[in-house]
């Protein structure tokens, strides 16, 4: 616990400040929700007037880089580093001509710097090992022995928390630029802002500049509704990442993955709902917190996660989850390949392609492509079979209610069978935790398996009730905590606190998506 007295003599202010790397802050620890209250007041303040405007975005901008310090450390400076470079670029563009052939260049060098840092810290590893693997299968074929038994250490390179989201979120800045989108900012600090901005900056979502832009200099105003709202999504946020997400990883899915020969198929196969249940209530908790604190300080996000589970094919999945980064590959990936415009099979290669990168922005390993892979399959075959058997042409074809509910079961079992090689740390993993399914199931263990895993299985059921709750009872709870005296959003917040304490393990437990 924090001793708030050794805060007040100072004893404890030098390691506060420093960065832990067994214990990096993130939105549900209790650092930080203390820092976030002392940091309210003055940001208030300086909300005020206009001409304290630029002392705001300053006064944000240091609390942002504190923040990412105390998650990725020293680190902070190539973010500062990838920020500066891509403002000054946008300055170069925005003074070529824009019929000059020099703009691609100056898009280029972006792209070059933004995807050369990303995959030295991400890729290389896994680059590596491959040509590694290559010289040496040449070796073994050309009868080199040398060259066919090479062997190397995989660096120990740290890879920084959220550097695929801002390096994302810095890549489209820079390409909308170039397309004229939207005008290039004319202050390094206003740049530094949107980038850094803490609420989205270690895992999403995605901001794009023309939504975030337009926001910097208006005076953070909040209505009651949004203070509500603002206030309802930490609370799910904060109860669906610290509740249900951790508990049923540290006391259930972490034991099965890590030793699926050692459980029943029954147990392996509980693990996977449960993994599906972890990853949406992980994600999604961080980006309702997200959206909720920068709600708080009066910024405007888009919604990251739509109940995904509850889709009905994989289109409509892909329609509903991490919407900030599917709408990113579509627009950046997707469209310039040529999307739908090419013909049908260039479609189908286009999505597979787009799915199978996006993949690879979630990790440098085989199963992570393999995922992508499946997933961009998935969507080619659905696209061809609504081009078939539902084409625009004819909209009086429409999905009867049993279809919809079949589509539906099938996609969340395809999303689950999928997410199998997500979570797994290996391929040899995948296929252990298959065949304890397939051929070591034993249902007559159920009963002992309910009363063994009984709270877990408890969470379970409060998570995706929670999930496929009808929008409207959503939508009721949102207007009743609105509508609740301070008092008792002050007690629910404090209560939900107490029940996280109770709940949470010795360790921290960071997001899941701090990895990617």
């Amino acid at each position: 616990m924090i001793d708030f007295f050794s805060i007040l003599d100072g004893s404890l202010l030098p390691d506060l400040l420093r960065y832990h790397e067994e214990s990096p802050m993130i939105f549900s620890s209790g650092l930080f929700f203390v820092l976030f209250l002392l940091f309210l007041p003055i940001y208030g303040l300086l909300g005020l007037s206009k001409r304290t405007t630029t002392l705001r975005i300053i006064y944000v901008v240091c609390f942002s880089l504190f923040f990412y310090y105390k998650s990725s450390g020293f680190y902070v400076l190539l973010l500062m580093l990838a920020t500066t470079s891509d403002f000054l670029i946008a300055q170069a563009l925005s003074n070529t001509p824009k019929d000059s052939p020099n703009r691609k260049k100056w898009v280029a060098l972006s792209m070059v710097i933004n995807l050369g840092i990303l995959s030295y810290f991400k890729y290389f590893n896994f680059l590596l090992d491959l040509v590694v693997q290559a010289f040496a299968s040449i070796g073994g074929l050309m009868g080199m022995e040398t060259v066919s038994t090479m062997h190397w250490e995989p660096w120990d390179i740290f890879l920084p928390v959220g550097i695929s989201f801002y390096t994302f979120q810095t890549m489209s800045y820079i390409i909308d630029v170039y397309r004229g989108d939207i005008k290039p900012l004319r202050r390094w600090i206003d740049y530094l802002f949107y980038v850094s901005f803490f609420p989205q900056l270690v895992a999403g979502p995605i901001v794009r500049a023309k939504d975030f832009i337009p926001q910097i200099h208006r005076r953070p105003w909040v209505t009651r509704g949004e203070f509500g709202r603002g206030l309802f999504l930490i609370l799910l946020g904060l109860f669906k990442k610290a509740v249900i997400s951790d508990y049923i990883s540290l006391n259930f899915v972490d034991r099965i993955f890590d030793a699926p020969t050692l459980y029943s198929g029954l147990e392996n196969l509980m693990a996977v709902y449960g993994y599906a249940l972890q990853i949406y209530c992980d994600f999604s908790g961080y980006s309702d917190m997200a959206i909720g604190i920068a709600l708080f300080l009066g910024f405007r996000f888009n919604k990251n996660f739509d109940v995904p589970y509850t889709s009905t094919n994989i289109t409509e999945f892909w329609h509903r989850w991490h919407i900030s980064l599917s709408t990113w590959l579509k627009d950046y990936l997707y469209i310039p390949l040529g999307g739908n415009r090419k013909g049908r099979i260039r479609t189908y290669i286009n999505l597979i392609i787009t799915m199978l990168l996006g993949g690879l922005w979630h990790g440098a390993a085989l199963r992570f492509i393999l995922w992508g892979g499946m997933h961009g399959i998935a969507l080619a075959l659905h696209k061809g079979w609504s081009t078939l058997f539902y084409p625009k042409d004819r909209p009086h074809l429409k999905r009867n209610p049993i279809g919809k509910t079949i589509g539906g079961i099938l996609t969340f079992h395809f999303v689950c069978f999928a997410w199998i090689f997500f979570r797994a740390d290996s391929i040899e993993t995948v296929n252990q935790v298959l065949t304890q399914i397939t051929d070591n199931f034993h249902p007559e263990i159920i009963l002992e398996f309910i009363s063994g895993y009984h709270w877990v299985l408890l969470l379970m059921v409060i998570g995706y009730v929670l999930h496929y709750l009808p929008f409207s009872q959503r939508r009721a709870a949102e207007r009743a905590l609105t509508r609740a005296p301070f008092w008792v959003q002050t007690l629910l917040l404090v209560a939900l606190i107490f029940l996280v304490f109770q709940m949470k393990s010795a360790d921290v437990q960071p997001f899941i998506y701090f990895q990617f």
